[in-house]
């Protein structure tokens, strides 16, 4: 059976969110990338040649296929952020309708601008469920719709 074709690479992030073209995608891939690296224990890791993931986790199908793929992460596209958390987003419906304009797949969020991004945290945090180790950061993340700025509160490191 043939492996993933999106796996990790030893390339930079930093070195890719650079080459973004589109200065406000690549601004808001900045943001991403340092709320994700707030709230995410692991490193962030270039999956394939536009992904970046956190985590990581294996998984195999009924009809057999197996891999292993990052548990949460995102890509700045051209279209707009996608944004990935692997056990999906069905189960936050609820939370979805909140978030103003967006689409959503299984496991991939789009959204086109970074201010409608501020319940993203409550989808991370639910990642701990999965691993118990992923988050670092206990209290709610704020994003400011306006400015960007984010609000954390480092809990104690255990």
């Amino acid at each position: 059976m043939a492996a993933n074709k999106t796996q990790p690479t030893s390339s930079s992030v930093i070195d890719y969110l650079n080459t973004v073209d589109n200065n406000k995608r690549r601004e808001d891939a900045f943001v991403l990338l340092d709320l994700f690296d707030n709230i995410m224990s692991e490193k962030a890791v270039l999956w394939g040649e536009s992904l970046i993931g956190y985590g990581e986790y294996h998984y195999k199908y009924e009809s057999g296929r197996e891999g292993d793929f990052f548990l949460t992460g995102f890509s700045p596209r051209k279209q707009n952020l996608s944004i990935y958390i692997m056990p999906g987003f069905k189960m936050y419906t609820h939370l979805l309708t909140k978030l103003g304009k967006h689409k959503a797949g299984a496991s991939c969020l789009y959204i086109n601008k970074i201010e409608v991004f501020f319940i993203f945290t409550y989808f991370i945090k639910s990642m701990s469920s999965l691993t118990g180790k992923l988050i670092k950061y206990s209290s709610p993340l704020v994003m400011s719709q306006s400015s960007y700025t984010i609000l954390y509160k480092a809990s104690a490191k255990g």
